[in-house]
């Protein structure tokens, strides 16, 4: 039986992703196109759990004005589509990947979210998220939703569904840990500006994890790109790394490092097993252009190279 995923994506965006040797900032640079995709995390988390045959509702914003390429992956995937049509357009994103594997972000804006859009967002997303296993809200917010009602809602559907992952940035970030999500999922960098002073190792890493964990989040995966990832809970903690592989788009790692985990958990996988799965995952998303699970084969070959110890 398919395991069952509400993934919110409040701000998607057009991903315009290219390759460019080397940027010189201030002059003209020639870009490979790699790909314009529909995306934002939670839509990115959504197509790896499709792939893993899990049973996806989506939900968040999007612009009536160029909405049909969101609503033909949608289609194509057999997504349960719940956004909100919303007046405007959705952002598109640059992103440039260079030769030392270094990505650029061109991060535009988008369409505006009236109070009218968020109390119709709120209610209808309150109703239909019902027995689901799983709820993922990730990414950023578009303009016009205040902090204090975002942190609001999270905490309602936690109410609603208690296995809440929550992945984000910034000021997003910070409204939602005040609702306590059940699983986080920050950068090494973002921890950083959580705890507010650098974290050179990964015992630092871990310390600062375990703040977290003791102020009422049961989970706080963090990513460290090559290093791997770490994972802490009160009870244990486990870094897994991958193995070194060409990379070709570091664009969706995180998002697909977060489907991993959710699809493990779901699997009732150990988590131990479960970071060495989406570790392999993650690993499998940047030796490609785009995110997903195409070849299961060349996952579970990743699968076995996976370095994994206490944390």
């Amino acid at each position: 039986m398919a395991h069952r995923v509400a993934t919110f994506t409040l701000n998607p965006a057009y991903d315009l992703v290219g390759f460019c040797p080397k940027i010189e900032v201030g002059d003209v640079n020639l870009v490979e196109t790699t790909g314009l995709l529909a995306a934002g995390k939670g839509i990115n988390v959504a197509k790896v759990l499709h792939d893993l045959g899990d049973d996806i509702t989506v939900g968040g914003f999007l612009g009536n004005l160029n909405r049909d390429g969101f609503s033909l992956l949608f289609s194509d995937l057999g997504l349960h589509d719940k956004f909100l049509t919303v007046e405007g357009r959705t952002r598109i994103n640059v992103k440039i990947t260079e030769q030392d594997s270094e990505v650029t972000d061109l991060n535009f804006s988008g369409f505006n979210v009236t109070p009218q859009n968020w109390q119709q967002f709120v209610e209808q997303s309150l109703a239909w998220l019902t027995d689901f296993d799983m709820v993922v809200i990730s990414g950023s917010l578009p303009k016009g939703i205040s902090l204090d009602e975002f942190s609001a809602w999270i905490a309602n559907v936690k109410k609603i569904c208690p296995k809440l992952v929550f992945d984000s940035s910034r000021d997003a970030l910070i409204a939602g840990l005040k609702a306590k999500p059940w699983l986080i999922k920050p950068n090494d960098k973002e921890l950083e500006i959580l705890v507010g002073h650098a974290l050179p190792t990964i015992a630092d890493i871990k310390d600062a994890a375990l703040t977290l964990v003791k102020q009422g989040i049961d989970n706080v995966v963090v990513s460290l790109g090559s290093k791997g990832a770490l994972w802490v809970t009160k009870d244990e903690a486990w870094h897994a790394k991958p193995p070194k592989c060409e990379v070709v788009s570091t664009v969706g790692a995180g998002d697909s490092m977060v489907a991993g985990i959710i699809h493990g958990l779901l699997s009732h996988s150990s988590i131990k097993d479960t970071l060495v799965f989406a570790s392999a995952v993650a690993a499998l998303s940047v030796s490609q252009p785009g995110v997903g699970v195409p070849d299961k084969a060349k996952l579970n070959r990743i699968l076995e190279q996976i370095e994994v110890k206490i944390g």
